[in-house]
């Protein structure tokens, strides 16, 4: 099998009379098997997170059972000024940009 290379803009490889894409199903369900197991440790660590905060709560609701309140109040002002932590929303839109790219067959076959 000859296979050469050359670019082709986006417009004739969305053209049906210009070629036909290549598609390896092993690539496809490799990838798809990727993406899930990306899921699933994502909402392993979100779990995780979820219940080391529940034991930082109860630790804390502890310690002010034996505190006094004056402490308690400085507590509570410095635990609602950590607790604000949110996702980095650049690392998702690199990962979501990468994937559109991918998206597009790469290889394909050229009608005559």
């Amino acid at each position: 099998m000859v296979s050469d290379h050359f670019y082709v803009c986006p417009g004739h490889l969305k053209d049906p009379g210009f070629g036909s894409p290549i598609i390896n199903e092993e690539e496809v369900a490799a990838k798809k098997k990727k993406e899930e197991k990306d899921k699933e440790i994502a909402r392993v660590k979100k779990e995780y997170e979820e219940k080391q905060k529940k034991k930082k709560e109860k630790e804390k609701s502890k310690a002010k059972d034996k505190e006094s309140k004056k402490d308690d109040k400085k507590e509570d002002k410095e635990a609602e000024n950590s607790g604000d932590d949110k996702p980095d929303p650049s690392s998702s839109e690199t990962k979501t940009s990468s994937s559109m790219v991918e998206e597009i067959p790469r290889v394909y076959a050229l009608h005559r």
